[in-house]
């Protein structure tokens, strides 16, 4: 047992049951039901290339009604926020 190697995990040949290989792949894979439809999964470019996958995702939808209604609650969010911690809306315009 050294300090510097990772211990190998042992490997035995079981063969489940009752699984019929139907050209589906491996059983034991875990795999999610719509990783094949996203881009945002995958490999891990850090937080600027997710941001910058999230947001062509956002771009490519067919479904506009659901990027306005997205807009329009960020918007609220902000609205309710600004009104929360008592921002002032004055500063925006000028006073004649």
């Amino acid at each position: 047992m050294g300090i510097l190697k990772t211990r190998k995990n042992k490997k035995f040949s079981y063969n489940p049951r009752y699984y019929k290989n139907e050209g589906e792949g491996s059983p034991f894979e875990i795999k999610h039901k719509f990783d094949e439809f996203r881009t945002t999964v995958g490999s891990n470019p850090g937080l600027k290339g997710k941001f910058k996958n999230a947001w062509e995702d956002l771009r490519q939808s067919k479904n506009r009604s659901a990027n306005r209604r997205l807009i329009f609650i960020i918007a609220i969010l902000v609205l309710l926020f600004l009104y929360i911690i008592d921002f002032d809306l004055s500063i925006f315009f000028q006073k004649l």
